[in-house]
């Protein structure tokens, strides 16, 4: 591999995704989040302890991904596939996060599912973008987001993002979402 004006000169390559399981066969890098690793992220803690003890700690999301050189002028793309599901009333959902370089913004296609793009920015505005099949949501750069499954089956998406973004998880551990979502007598609420 050499370096051409500080990035990687790397081989095209190729690689298969599975739409209806949300998996990449051969990703080199597969996250696997449970219930227990999204402590302090639901209103609910006692419900989540009920869910972890009850359920044997359920999947709550999954990420596949190819990693290409964490460089400027190469992109990173995954499969998130976030689980249906709730915690109390709180719809299941990824942990959310800030790009370490915060001026990066991200692409996410739905492929499957429904739910929202939570997002918020460190002065407090806020927005939700509906996700449905065949529908794109556009992260800006300086926007914090969290994927949310409101559906009945798993919420599956295609994202990219700059390969030198990073990912910053602990300003929302910290800061947590201005807004939560929620399934109550079967209608989806962002409060």
């Amino acid at each position: 591999m050499q370096t051409v004006a500080g990035t990687s000169f790397i081989e095209p390559f190729t690689v298969e995704i599975d739409v209806n399981r949300g998996e990449m066969p051969r990703a080199k890098h597969h996250i696997v989040r449970r219930a227990s690793d999204m402590r302090g992220h639901y209103a609910d803690q006692e419900a989540l302890e009920r869910l972890i003890a009850d359920s044997g700690d359920p999947v709550h999301y999954e990420v596949f991904e190819v990693p290409v050189p964490e460089e400027y002028g190469h992109l990173m793309y995954c499969i998130s596939t976030l689980q249906p599901g709730t915690v109390g009333d709180e719809c299941f959902m990824t942990k959310g996060h800030y790009h370490t370089v915060v001026n990066t913004g991200e692409t996410y296609l739905c492929l499957r599912g429904e739910g929202y793009m939570i997002m918020k920015t460190s002065d407090g505005r806020f927005n939700a973008q509906p996700m449905v099949r065949d529908r794109m949501v556009y992260v800006p750069p300086y926007w914090a987001h969290r994927s949310v499954n409101t559906g009945d089956e798993p919420l599956v998406s295609y994202c990219v993002y700059g390969a030198e973004a990073g990912h910053n998880y602990g300003d929302i551990e910290q800061e947590g979402f201005i807004k939560r979502v929620y399934r109550r007598s079967g209608a989806v609420e962002i409060v």
